[in-house]
């Protein structure tokens, strides 16, 4: 059991360092940067089933580390929540398959709504549909699963949580993202202790 363990550590490890990096990422973090940071929009995530799950961790690290974003479950936006897409905002889909139907119907929905929004797409399948209409398409390398059945997402989940950590931390560095800020979007909990400490001793550097 424990040898089993290590090799799927081992095996989730390879997948992670095999994921592409590639100028998709500069491409994907100055169309966000543009669109929310300059035009005052936000991150629109979508996904099903797992992919949606990792689509809501990333709208809320982008939300905490001052990138306004928000989740949009794809059948829900069939039945009103469409609503919540504006002008300047980013469509940020995740589909390891790249034909997933409900997410290319949130496309064609989306467009009729707004003809010019971005779409960027995370997908394992680089020559899918989905990511042939993204503007950009950011590829996981598209790993086997370690799921004995080859079937369960696992692995790519995986790959798609660290793409998102990268271009969450990339537009961090981008916009000089503080503890302060942290601290104003974060008050309760470990973390927000934290990070107002941090940002005190931010403030006392500035002083000196």
């Amino acid at each position: 059991m424990l040898n089993n363990i290590q090799k799927i550590f081992q095996e989730e490890a390879r997948a992670i360092l095999n994921i592409p990096v590639n100028d998709s990422f500069d491409k994907a973090i100055q169309i966000i940067y543009e669109h929310v940071h300059i035009n005052t929009g936000k991150v629109i995530t979508s996904g099903m089933g797992k992919a949606g799950q990792i689509a809501i961790n990333i709208a809320t690290t982008f939300s905490s580390t001052g990138t306004p974003s928000v989740f949009l479950h794809p059948s829900d936006a069939q039945h009103g929540d469409l609503g919540v897409i504006q002008e300047n905002d980013v469509l940020f889909l995740i589909s390891n398959s790249g034909k997933t139907r409900e997410i290319l119907e949130l496309v064609e929905l989306a467009k009729n709504l707004y003809k010019g929004l971005p779409l960027i797409v995370i997908s394992g399948k680089i020559d899918s549909l989905l990511a042939e209409i993204a503007d950009v398409a950011i590829h996981t390398g598209d790993p086997g699963e370690v799921c004995p059945l080859g079937l369960s997402p696992t692995t790519s989940t995986t790959v798609m949580t660290v793409i998102g950590d990268a271009l969450v931390v990339s537009l961090m560095n981008k916009t000089g993202f503080t503890s302060k800020d942290y601290a104003l979007r974060h008050h309760g909990g470990y973390l927000g202790v934290k990070s107002r400490k941090a940002a005190g001793k931010e403030t006392m550097s500035d002083e000196r």
